[in-house]
Formats: C-alpha cells, sequence, structure tokens
C-alpha cells in the first residue's frame, strides 16, 4: 500500500520507536483536509533521502505526532538530472515542475532567457518563485521521493555557462540541431544538464554562448514540445539510458 507522504524539516537522529510531532502547515492539511487518524500509517520525510515509516500517535489541529517504525536512508539517485527551465507564460512554469518532479529531477534551473514572455521582476518575482518551490515540494509528496528538488532563484544567460561548466554532460535542445539526443553518450553517475528554451525558442546567441560553455545542442525529433513538457521527454530519453531506469 502507498503510504501519504509528509514533509518536515529534518529527521536527523529518529529510530525505530522516537516519536516525530509534524507542525504548521503541513499537520493542519493532514488532520483537517486529510482527517489524518490515529493508528493510521504515514510516511515521514525530510527530502534529503530519509524516510521514516510509522503510526499516528497524536493529533491536534496544527500538530500531529507519529511513533517511528521504519527509519530508511536512501542513496541519492545517479545520475543527478538539472533542468534549466526558461520562464513560460501562464501556469506552464508550474506544470514543468510538476512533471519534472514527479520524473526525478533533482534541481530545476528557471531561466530568463532572451524570448520568454513571462518576466519575473520584483514582488512577482518573489511570488512566482514561491509557486514553482510549492509546486516541486506537493508533487515531490505525491510521487514519494526520498529525495526532493531545488528550486534555485532565477538565473541568466550569463549565469548558465558556470552551470555548463559544472556539469558532466550539458544538452540543449534546439529544432535545429543536427544531432539527435539518442546519440549521445549519457553518463552513468554524476549529473547531467537540460536547457529547455521559451516558447519563441532560442536565439542563435544564447545557443552559441551555451555551446561554447561546453554543451551539445540536440534535438529530440520532429515534433515541436511546449515548453513544459520538453525537459520531461528529454529527461525520459535520458534516464531510459542510465541505471535508474535499467
Amino acid at each position: 500500500m502507498t503510504l501519504p507522504q509528509h514533509l518536515v524539516p529534518s529527521l536527523d537522529g529518529v529510530a525505530p520507536g522516537d516519536a516525530v510531532t509534524v507542525e504548521g502547515d503541513e499537520a493542519h492539511h493532514a488532520v483537517v483536509v486529510r482527517r489524518l487518524r490515529l493508528g493510521e500509517a504515514v510516511q515521514l520525510a525530510d527530502g534529503a533521502g530519509r524516510v521514516v515509516t510509522g503510526a499516528v500517535s497524536a493529533t491536534g489541529k496544527r500538530a500531529f505526532t507519529v511513533v517511528a517504525a521504519e527509519v530508511v536512508d536512501h542513496p541519492e539517485p545517479q545520475p543527478r538530472l538539472v533542468v534549466v527551465q526558461a520562464l513560460p507564460k501562464g501556469d506552464r512554469g508550474e506544470l514543468a515542475v510538476e512533471v519534472l518532479t514527479e520524473i526525478g529531477v533533482a534541481r530545476i534551473v528557471p531561466w530568463a532567457a532572451a524570448r520568454s514572455v513571462a518576466v519575473w521582476k520584483g514582488e512577482r518575482a518573489a511570488k512566482s518563485h514561491a509557486k514553482w518551490q510549492a509546486t516541486a515540494r506537493e508533487a515531490a509528496k505525491q510521487s514519494r521521493r526520498a529525495w526532493h528538488p531545488e528550486v534555485t532563484p532565477l538565473a541568466s544567460t550569463a549565469d548558465l555557462a558556470a552551470l555548463v561548466a559544472g556539469v558532466d554532460l550539458a544538452v540543449v535542445l534546439h529544432e535545429d540541431a543536427t544531432e539527435p539526443l539518442p546519440a549521445i553518450a549519457v553518463p552513468q553517475d554524476g549529473e547531467i544538464l537540460v536547457v529547455v528554451g521559451p516558447e519563441g525558442g532560442l536565439t542563435d546567441e544564447e545557443v552559441a554562448h551555451l555551446v561554447t560553455a561546453g554543451a551539445v545542442a540536440v534535438r529530440l525529433g520532429a515534433e515541436v514540445l511546449r515548453t513544459s513538457t520538453a525537459g520531461l521527454a528529454a529527461v525520459s530519453a535520458l534516464l531510459a539510458r542510465t541505471p535508474r531506469w535499467g
């Protein structure tokens, strides 16, 4: 049976038999909205690999306590997938974050591409970033991930060169690329980065900047995908050639 997962700030030092109290909005939603009951089996995760399974021993309006029955430390899946996601319009950004989280991406980097319709500035930037973080958190819980993804602050095109230089493989999805994604060698550990452009596509300058930094321009296929789903397709194709999906 798949147990509901609840996120807690830390599970350091927790052992079987210990009581763990969950507080705040996470607990309120579980108790008031989900109607969490005494004795119900649940899963607690810290988002950094540790997962506790146990039964609810006490509840309140904004808190509940779980007695740990099992504590498991999960190693971080290898290779790690990082997706640079150009800002899409409307709520397509949250859709991209949701599906990328569900498939197991370790880090999502929002990117202010030249042709991005959406603009994150001032108060809107803070709100939009918070939405992406909340979407990732809920999607990670829904998919029962032991390691939850990081949503980084907004990156500029200039920031991407350092990201590309720091990974084992970086690919840029580009409709005019001559090399298909399945043709490139995929590392079996380390870090893989995927760059997804906006609705209007990448500029020649952006592609040149990324390729100069060490990225490989690749195409997915003849079909034109939305920016909110292109990352999912690329990550799926890459994971299928790693031990994670082997």
